[in-house]
This record gives C-alpha cells, structure tokens and sequence, in this order.
C-alpha cells in the first residue's frame, strides 16, 4: 500500500502496477512561479517516461501571465519554432497528491534536450546555480517562507463571471491570531494543514493575519531547493483544495489598496555540517563575520535585484507604510518594521527577508536572496548600524522601488544583478517586466473612469 507523501521510483512503479496510483503529473515552475506540464497515465508514465520525462513547449520559459508570446526573449521566440524542452523529473520531489484522486507529481528540470543542459532562464536553474555557488564557499543554504493569503468566499469562476468585481472576504473583521474567526473556515485550513504534510509540505502551523479573510501558513525550513520546491507546491495546491471546496485563495500581494498586503517571507541561514555558521557562537544570538556579510550583500542588493521578489505592477503596491509590509532596507533584531529582520539564537538564528510578496515566484526570490547575500561574503560587506525604532520613518535609508517602473531602472542598470545570474538571464527578465509594464500601462482601468469620464 503506497503512503502519502514522498515516494521512490520504485514506490511509484508498484503503486501503478497495483492501480493505487493512475495519474503521474510531470510539473515545471515557470516565469511566474506557477506549475506548467502533463497528467501523464500511470502506465504509460511507467513504460515510456520513467526514464527520459515529458516534454513541454519552449514558449512557457517566455511568456507572460496570460501566456501571450511577447518579442524580446532571446532564442525563445517565433522565429525559434517553438520547440521542446525536455521536463527531466527530479525523483526526490516525487510525492503523493492526497487532495487528488490517485496520482502522483514529480517536478522537473527544464532541460535542452540535444545537450542535456538544463535551461538558463528556468526558475529552479536559476536557484541551483545559486545553492551550487553557496556549496562552492562551504555552506549550506536552509531557507523557509511564511505565505500569506485570502480566502474568499466566492469560487474562482464566480469572481471571472462578476467581472472581477472585488471578492468577498471569509471573514469581515481583522482575524490576525482570533481563533474563533479563523474556526469559520477551519475545514479548509485543516485541509491546508494535513494533506500539505501528508503530501510532504510539513506545515508548522496556521493563523489568522492582520485583515478579514486573511490567512497565513508557515512551511518548515528545509534545504532551498526543497523549500522552494514546497512552497510552489504549497501554491498550486490550495488554489486546488480551495476548488474543491467551492471558494477561492488569493495569493496577490495587493487584492484591493484597503486591504493588507499578502506577505512571503523568506527565512535563510548557512550551514556547515551540523551547525549554522550564523552565531558567534555555540547557542549565541550575536552574528558571526559570515552573517553580518551576508546581511550586509542582502542589504546592497535588495534594490537592485527587487525584480526577482516584486515583479508585478501590484507586487509593488504592498510596499506602503504601516502596513505590515516595508519600506524601507533596514534590518533590526525582532523588529517587524524593518525590511530585514534578525530573529533567533544558536542554530536558530536567522535573517527574515521581509520584502517578497506571497505572489513571488520562490525559486527567484530565493535566488535573489542567496546572489546578494553570498556577494556581501565575498566581498565581506558590513551592513549598516541595526536600526532601533519604527522603520516606516527611517530617514536616509534607501527606500525600496514602490512602483515596478523603479525596479525595472534598478535592475536593467545593475551590474550585480549581470554579475549573480549573467547576461542572459538578466535580458530575459528584464523583458519580462518590461512586457508586464508596457501591458499595464496600455489599459483603462475603473479608477480612471472614476476620475476622469465626468470630471476630466
């Protein structure tokens, strides 16, 4: 009898030969972070995939979120053809989905099949290199996200046929810790809760956030990749339990400019075997060299490589003051305020990078973590003084972009952003924003009717 949670090949080969399992999904992160790929038939996956993978269209590693074919992506364009790429499973993200009836997920790598090098500009590429260059400087990189979210009462259909009128919250007083708010929906959420873990998520635990409908889910730290790996997961699949249960979850960093912004947090700290090599000291909560530069690069970088944290023209509208999420790139000890938050002790000491949204794609925002963080090791780079008091008002301190046109600037003149993830990858994603900007910008919108068709 196959169990939930991770599985091996030959777990999966014995739970398609028994009919336990009849569906393989073979899934890629792509641009957005979203899981792009195949349901696959069990014997079918077994006979012909099991080796080799599946394979999916180039044109998903170049498109927009509404899986348009802008011009500008390099090689991945018309002229190409559209080809494949080859999505190789990575077998220790092979699981159980207990929320889906028989089957199985295994992520992949995207792949260029005729080298059988993996894809420069795929999101878990981008990390790995990363994770590599941690392991080339001796550590390990343990990284975990707290995502944010709404429930909202309406299902997703619903919200489309509605004209995308603002959704209506589960809740309509501010839930942040109210158990008996958040026991309304407490169904749901246990099933967040348990199937996550059962499907090899192990969630910490859950609570209410700081607006009505609002939620918040904690992931335990893992190894990046894994974490990433959990969190995308994570995503996909309370989008599918919340479909089953007839309601929706947002993970928009700014669904309405009322309501709190949804946050993902990224906890990381570095291992050398056994130990972090953050504290000072055995059980010390002062930062050793390793830590204090790593926090240095993170603050160095924040601006310059907030495309990969904030990469939407609404990610950029959660940055607003007293609002639970920062403004601006300052660091204290337990001080939510800040834009980077110093927590913990011992081996639990750690940075909590406060600036990416739930919308982010984590494989990217981990990876702008760990390419700024890593830089300030390398170029031992102090962080400024702790800041002691409320971050909303701190003055000379640089601000992070508040709108996307300002994180496009930052990051198409970065030479760290070329440097951390090269030429190729920075044109991609520089397209990328550019293609999101340009789209905005050519729409009318409901509040510009407000504004100008009597008035202007």
């Amino acid at each position: 009898m196959v169990q939930g949670g991770k599985i091996t090949r030959g777990d999966l080969t014995r739970a398609i030969e028994s009919g336990e399992i009849d569906t393989v999904i073979t899934a890629v992160p792509d641009m957005q972070g979203r899981l792009v790929g195949k349901r696959v038939t069990g014997h079918h996956f077994r006979d012909h995939c099991l080796e080799h993978g599946t394979h999916f269209c180039t044109y998903l590693l170049a498109t927009d979120m509404e899986l348009t074919t802008p011009e500008g992506f390099g090689a991945i364009d018309w002229e190409s053809g559209y080809g494949d790429y080859l999505a190789r499973p990575d077998w220790s993200t092979l699981r159980v989905i207990p929320w889906l009836e028989r089957t199985a997920l295994v992520l992949c790598d995207a792949v260029d099949e005729p080298t059988g090098v993996t894809v420069e500009v795929a999101p878990r590429t981008i990390l790995r290199q990363q994770v590599e260059r941690a392991n080339a400087l001796g550590f390990t990189p343990r990284m975990a996200t707290e995502l944010e979210f709404y429930l909202l009462r309406e299902a997703y259909d619903e919200i489309r046929d509605g004209g995308h009128a603002i959704p209506t919250p589960f809740g309509w007083y501010n839930e942040d810790y109210q158990l008996f708010q958040a026991s309304k929906a407490e169904p749901i959420y246990r099933r967040l809760r348990n199937q996550m873990t059962e499907a090899g998520i192990p969630i910490e635990f859950s609570k209410g956030e700081a607006s009505p409908g609002q939620h918040e889910i904690n992931i335990h730290h893992d190894t990046a990749m894994e974490s990433a790996d959990r969190a995308a997961l994570f995503k996909h699949g309370a989008k599918e339990i919340a479909w089953q249960e007839d309601r929706a979850v947002t993970f928009m960093a700014k669904p309405h400019h009322t309501w709190t912004g949804s946050s993902g947090h990224i906890h990381v700290s570095l291992w050398r075997g056994d130990a972090s090599a953050f504290p000072a000291g055995e059980g010390s909560g002062e930062m050793s060299d390793t830590m204090r530069w790593f926090l240095g690069g993170m603050i160095a970088g924040a601006r310059e490589l907030s495309l990969l944290m904030a990469g939407t023209v609404n990610a950029c509208k959660r940055f607003a003051t007293a609002s639970w999420a920062p403004v601006h790139v300052v660091w204290g000890r337990d001080n939510r305020t800040c834009g980077l938050r110093v927590v913990g002790r011992g081996n639990a000491l750690r940075i909590e990078n406060r600036l990416p949204g739930a919308d982010s794609n984590p494989y990217l925002a981990f990876a702008a973590v760990l390419g700024a963080g890593l830089t300030g090791i390398e170029r031992q780079i102090e962080p400024p003084a702790e800041f002691i008091g409320n971050g909303y008002t701190a003055t000379g301190a640089p601000r992070i972009p508040s709108a996307l046109y300002k994180a496009i600037d930052l990051w198409a003149c970065s030479n760290l952003a070329r440097e951390v993830f090269g030429e190729t990858v920075h044109a991609h994603y520089l397209n990328a924003a550019r293609v999101e900007q340009e789209t905005y910008d050519s729409v009318v919108t409901n509040w510009e009717r407000e504004r100008y068709l009597e008035r202007g």
